[in-house]
């Protein structure tokens, strides 16, 4: 059986696609953390040093690199006004 491979989606490979990996959702590389769950403590308050704090293998450029990704995927999100 082939070994699946991560798939890097930033130009710093921060943020990768690994189909063993929280069934292929975008994660920072070398954890288990992905990047809806990072923006969700964000949104929830945490700030950048509460993060750090609680999980230690995240750096600084982790963070950037979940804000750009989610800033990458919404500006490629195509809207589509209603008639309403």
């Amino acid at each position: 059986m082939a070994k699946l491979e991560e798939t890097p989606v930033t130009d710093a490979m921060r943020i990768v696609l690994d189909p063993a990996v929280l069934s292929g959702k975008p994660i920072i590389r070398g954890t288990r953390l992905s990047v809806d769950f990072v923006l969700g403590l964000m949104a929830d308050g945490w700030a950048e040093a509460d993060i750090l704090r609680n999980y230690p293998g995240v750096s600084h450029e982790d963070l950037a690199a979940c804000l750009a990704y989610a800033r990458d995927v919404l500006r490629s999100e195509k809207v589509y006004p209603s008639a309403a």
